[in-house]
C-alpha cells in the first residue's frame, strides 16, 4: 500500500497531533479512522483555504455525490459568483440521475454539459479496466478545461477524498480524479479540500452544511460510472441493460441500508425463456457493507429478496439470461468490478 502523503500546509485543526501521526497505522491495521471530527471548524478552515488558493474564477466538477456536493457548497460559500459548478453528463450515470442533479443544484448556477457521445466514442473498443478509468478521467478534464476557457478560470476544485488517493497511489485502481488524471492539464491550480477525509467524515460535513439527506446519505457511486460496471467494452446497448438492472437492484435492496448495492454486466451465457433457447447477458448483483470503502463485507440478503431481484431483472430486461450474486468480500475483490 502507498505511503501516507504529508498534509499540504499545516495539520488541519480538527485532527489532534496524535491522530495525525497515527493515521497510517490505523488504516493498515484496523481500516478505521480515529479522527476527532469537528465539522464546523473544518468548514471554516476549508472555506479559508479555498479563498486563499483561488485567484480569479474556478470550475468545480459536480457529480451529485456527497463528496463533490460538499466540495461545491464549501466552494460556493468561499467564492460566490466566482465559482462555476459543472455537471458533465457522460451517459454513464444511473437512471434519471442527470435530471435530478440538475434540479437539486440549479440554485448555485450549475452548468450541465452533454458529453454522452464524446465519452462513448472515447471508450469504443477499450476493454482494459485501467485504460477505461484513465480515458474517463481525461475526458472529464478536457470538458472542464473547455468550460474554464469560457469563463477565464484557471483553477479546478475536486471532491477527492483520502481512500481515492490510497487506492490510486497503491496501484489498486486508478480513480478518475487521481490516477486517472492526464499528465498535462491547462489548470494552474488543482484544489482538493476533502483530500484527507474518509467517506463517513464527509457525511458529517454534509450534515453540518445542511445538505438534504438525499445527498448526505447518498450511496457511493464510482466516478467512471457504469463504465466500470461493464466488464469489457462499453457500448450503448450494454449501458441500457446495466442501467435498468441497477435501478431494479436499488429498488429491492436499499431498504437494507447497504454501503453499496448495484448490478454489473459480465458477459453472455445460455438461458431459456419460454420455449426458446437464448444467449443473453449475465448480470451480477453486488451488495456490501463498509465504513470507508477500504474493506467491505458481503451483505447476507434474504433469499426471497435475491429471488425477486433475479426474477425482475430477467423478466423486465429481455436480453438478460442469467443473474448471479457476488459473495466476494474486499479484499480480495474490489467493490466495483473494474
Amino acid at each position: 500500500m502507498a505511503s501516507r502523503e504529508p498534509f499540504r500546509g499545516d495539520v488541519p485543526s480538527f485532527i489532534s497531533p496524535d491522530d495525525h501521526q497515527n493515521r497510517k497505522p490505523i488504516i493498515l491495521v484496523a481500516g478505521l479512522s480515529s479522527m476527532a471530527m469537528n465539522a464546523q471548524r473544518f468548514i471554516e478552515d476549508a472555506i479559508a483555504e479555498i479563498r486563499r488558493d483561488v485567484q480569479g474564477r474556478a470550475i468545480i466538477g459536480l457529480s451529485g455525490g456527497v463528496d463533490s456536493s460538499v466540495c461545491a457548497m464549501l466552494a460556493h460559500r468561499a467564492l460566490g459568483d466566482r465559482l462555476v459548478p459543472v455537471y458533465v453528463d457522460s451517459g454513464l450515470m444511473r437512471q434519471s440521475e442527470s435530471e435530478r442533479i440538475e434540479q437539486l443544484f440549479q440554485g448555485i448556477g450549475l452548468v450541465r454539459v452533454d458529453a454522452q457521445e464524446r465519452f462513448l466514442d472515447a471508450l469504443k473498443g477499450v476493454t482494459d479496466p485501467e485504460r477505461k478509468r484513465k480515458i474517463v478521467g481525461e475526458t472529464f478534464i478536457r470538458v472542464f478545461e473547455e468550460e474554464a476557457r469560457k469563463i477565464g478560470g484557471n483553477s479546478l476544485i475536486q471532491g477527492t477524498i483520502y481512500p481515492d488517493r490510497i487506492e490510486s497511489e497503491g496501484g489498486i485502481k486508478s480513480h478518475h480524479n487521481v490516477g486517472g488524471l492526464p499528465s498535462s492539464m491547462e489548470f494552474e491550480h488543482l484544489i482538493e479540500p476533502l483530500r484527507d477525509l474518509y467517506k463517513d467524515e464527509v457525511r458529517e460535513v454534509a450534515r453540518a452544511l445542511g445538505l438534504p439527506q438525499e445527498i448526505s446519505e447518498r450511496m457511493p457511486y464510482p466516478g467512471p460510472g457504469l463504465s466500470v460496471r461493464i466488464v469489457g467494452e462499453v457500448t450503448g446497448e450494454k449501458l441500457e441493460v446495466v442501467r435498468k438492472a441497477n435501478a431494479i437492484v436499488e429498488e429491492e435492496v436499499m431498504r437494507f441500508e447497504p454501503w453499496q448495492a448495484f448490478a454489473a454486466l459480465l458477459g453472455k451465457a445460455t438461458g431459456v425463456k419460454g420455449d426458446n433457447r437464448v444467449y443473453g447477458w449475465v448480470v451480477a448483483v453486488r451488495a456490501v457493507t463498509s465504513r470507508d470503502a477500504m474493506t467491505a463485507d458481503v451483505m447476507e440478503l434474504p433469499w426471497e429478496v435475491l429471488r425477486s431481484v433475479s426474477s425482475r431483472i430477467t423478466g423486465e430486461i429481455p436480453t438478460v439470461a442469467r443473474v448471479v450474486y457476488d459473495v466476494t468480500p474486499k479484499p480480495p475483490g474490489t467493490i466495483e468490478f473494474e
